[in-house]
């Protein structure tokens, strides 16, 4: 079983107080009927969707000025079952290695004659937890179909619906995460596969590749993300239910645990 974490009780924390008196109070007056009232304020965690759903949708409208009028692909980067124990409890490190070579790997594909040619560019974002709410690391990357060629100062197309070899990366991938991680002193754990997943799919416009990713950032949460996400996900969701599901759900926690939401 896997343990809370500091961080992951401090959201908590703030996502149970959010716009409740617990996060302080803000005096407001109509100017026409001198109606007043005392009005909670948001907690301003970065890991609460009430406070941080408009942040996510002026994430996309940036990211969507940033687009390319060329085809774009989706890929997906997981680590395997047997190496989420070890990341859960070193986040900061095994995660940074994720994005190091997840990066690393497209690059060098990218600057291979073989598959294109070309420096390429890329939009990745870390999702921790699987629609099934199990801890589950993977990396979505944004991928222009195409790179730009900086000896011919040009751009290079990428013809056809096909990106990468997906197997040949996770090869690539593999071999590399696990040489970070024995270069920053972590043992291996035994049993870890020789195939890891990789997939590589034509998504389009990238507009469709980032609405899929719109609410994962790099650093969010796990613990929190667990049972919040699948409610952050859903458009109709009102603030009401998410908040008397998530209390509900912290109120089943473990009884080592002491919760107070009001």
């Amino acid at each position: 079983m896997l343990t809370v974490l500091p961080g992951h009780l401090k959201a908590r924390d703030f996502i149970c107080s959010c716009r409740t008196p617990d996060s302080g109070e803000l005096y407001v007056q109509c100017p026409d009927c001198h109606h007043a009232e005392w009005r909670p304020l948001s907690c301003g965690h970065r890991s609460c969707p009430q406070c941080q759903n408009h942040e996510a949708s002026q994430w996309i409208d940036r990211q969507q000025a940033k687009l390319l009028p060329v085809p774009y692909f989706l890929v997906t980067f997981t680590l395997p079952y047997q190496l989420r124990s070890l990341t859960w409890y070193y986040q900061k490190i095994v995660f940074s290695i994720f994005f190091l070579c997840v990066a690393g790997t497209l690059k060098d594909f990218g600057l291979n004659p073989k598959y294109l040619g070309a420096e390429i560019g890329m939009t990745m974002v870390l999702h921790t937890h699987n629609r099934k709410l199990d801890f589950h690391p993977h990396i979505h990357v944004v991928v222009p179909g195409g790179g730009v060629d900086k000896r011919r100062r040009q751009w290079k197309k990428k013809k056809g619906k096909y990106l990468f070899n997906k197997k040949a990366m996770a090869k690539v991938f593999r071999a590399r995460f696990l040489t970070a991680l024995n270069e920053a002193g972590f043992s291996i754990p035994k049993r870890v596969p020789t195939e890891w997943v990789v997939d590589c799919s034509h998504v389009g416009k990238g507009i469709t590749a980032l609405k899929k990713v719109r609410f994962l950032k790099t650093h969010f949460l796990p613990f929190v993300q667990k049972k919040i996400f699948p409610y952050i996900q859903t458009p109709q969701t009102t603030p009401g239910l998410f908040n008397h599901r998530i209390r509900s759900w912290f109120a089943a926690l473990s009884q080592s645990i002491l919760i107070r939401c009001t």
